[in-house]
């Protein structure tokens, strides 16, 4: 993906965006993968000119996002969105009558959809899509897989259906995991990076970013 002289670049999303970032300043970034990808964009590109806004809020699933998207997507217009959500879909429903069912992905679907959608009207069409992911770390999150894999596959689809760049997490943590462990990229949740981990997808973000300074 391209990126132009003063770009604005926002990465929306849940906890693994948010990393504790100062809600009482607009522009403070969190302690995560969003940090590193400002600052080795500021340091590569210094006269670029990007501004960078932070706008994850921990425990949000994709209707949280929908009912705040006015607010801390639309009015900031950004040229640039980095979105992450889904996690919070599968874990805070996880044992619960419709855990892994058809319905569950059908609303989680139009939900994401809606989004896109509002998005791209608002002529917002550059646009990285990241997988939810999890890692097999405590063992129970293995049983996740019944219904996060659909939402998933859900984020694939309307990645190539908007024309978004797609990161696709999931597997990405999953062949890291293989050559050191879950704990090392996501502690003891399987969720949640580590340094590692937010480093991991910082380092895919930046490697499929490029500049132009002629727009």
């Amino acid at each position: 993906m391209k990126l132009v002289k003063n770009d604005t670049v926002l990465f929306l999303g849940d906890s693994i965006t948010d990393c504790d970032r100062d809600r009482q300043d607009p522009h403070d970034l969190g302690h995560g993968f969003a940090r590193l990808v400002a600052d080795q964009l500021a340091e590569t590109f210094p006269t670029a000119g990007f501004t960078f806004y932070n706008r994850g809020i921990g425990g949000n699933k994709a209707a949280d996002v929908l009912a705040r998207l006015q607010e801390d997507c639309l009015q900031l217009t950004p040229d640039v969105l980095v979105f992450m959500i889904g996690i919070n879909d599968t874990w805070h429903n996880a044992g619960g009558p419709d855990f892994g069912s058809e319905a569950a992905a059908t609303s989680f679907e139009a939900t994401y959809r809606q989004i896109l959608e509002q998005v791209t009207q608002q002529r917002i069409t550059r646009i990285f899509l990241l997988e939810p992911f999890v890692l097999p770390y405590p063992e129970d999150r293995q049983t996740w897989r019944i219904d996060l894999d659909p939402k998933i596959q859900i984020v694939r689809r309307l990645a190539a259906a908007f024309h978004c760049q797609l990161l696709p997490l999931d597997g990405l943590f999953a062949e890291a995991s293989v050559a050191s462990s879950p704990q090392a990229l996501t502690g003891d949740d399987g969720v949640h990076p580590t340094p590692a981990g937010h480093a991991l997808i910082a380092n895919q973000l930046m490697a499929r970013l490029a500049f132009s300074s002629e727009g």
